[in-house]
């Protein structure tokens, strides 16, 4: 993520082009998570309502970071900064769920579970917002609320501004 940022020359509008992308992705990512994967975690793992506290806590870190990198300019001395921030805050996170909350709810899940939640998590994914929004609530009812809603506006916006667009 930041060395494709970091490999473009300072100020370049690239740079501020590849961060939008990075965001989008990374927003869809964490509301489709919120949704549905942490609410499953809290019913079908031990200890789930920890685990997914702790998730959410770091998706509101990331969030936020996302948030003070919307509006930096990429010449900003700032911006590699936070970057680099996002890419070791987002790699610690993946390790987390790769190595412990994805185990855990394989263990005790069906594959048929497995598989539904995985499909809900892909619809959710095309339908969430594209921008970050940190006072949003990232739990059920109010994410799965707001959260369709806030979508179709961010990608009216990004329709407009051209944002995301490669």
């Amino acid at each position: 993520m930041s060395r494709w940022i970091r490999a473009q020359p300072v100020g370049d509008k690239q740079r501020r082009k590849l961060a939008d992308e990075v965001t989008i992705e990374l927003v869809r990512h964490s509301v489709a998570e919120e949704m549905y994967l942490y609410p499953a975690v809290r019913k079908h793992v031990e200890d789930g309502d920890g685990i997914a506290d702790k998730e959410l806590s770091d998706h509101a870190q990331v969030e936020q970071h996302l948030k003070d990198l919307e509006g930096m300019a990429a010449d900003d001395p700032q911006f590699d900064h936070l970057v680099a921030k996002l890419k070791l805050e987002v790699s610690e996170h993946v390790r987390d769920e790769e190595g412990r909350l994805f185990p855990l709810l394989a263990a005790a899940c069906t594959p048929d579970a497995l598989d539904e939640l995985g499909d809900k998590v892909r619809t959710a994914k095309k339908m969430a917002p594209t921008r970050p929004h940190p006072s949003a609530p990232d739990t059920p009812p109010g994410n799965k609320l707001l959260g369709p809603g806030a979508g179709l506006v961010d990608r009216a916006r990004d329709l407009l501004t051209g944002r995301g667009k490669s």
